[in-house]
């Protein structure tokens, strides 16, 4: 009783055919393909930017010019701490 057996399923497809029509059923089944196309289109665009935006950030992170002038990143500096008599004397 849990399941359907065939002719429950042929039966119910006879009962959604009489009730909608077939050019309801064609139109809503375009209607859903046109949908899940745009839905896949859009995912490829974002992961298309997404990665597009990637490839401008380590292009930039790996590049020592900018603008035409050589600049020091952040990550090549290194600060060293003041000795301890350094620091009283001031």
């Amino acid at each position: 009783m849990g399941s359907f057996s065939i002719t429950h399923w042929l039966i119910l497809l006879v009962v959604v055919v009489v009730v909608f029509g077939t050019s309801k059923l064609k139109n809503a089944g375009k209607d859903l393909g046109g949908a899940v196309k745009g839905f896949k289109d859009a995912v490829k665009d974002e992961q298309a930017d997404h990665a597009h935006k990637h490839r401008i950030l380590d292009h930039e992170a790996s590049s020592p010019v900018q603008d035409g002038h050589v600049g020091t990143r952040i990550d090549d500096i290194e600060i060293s701490p003041t000795p301890v008599e350094e620091q009283h004397k001031r």
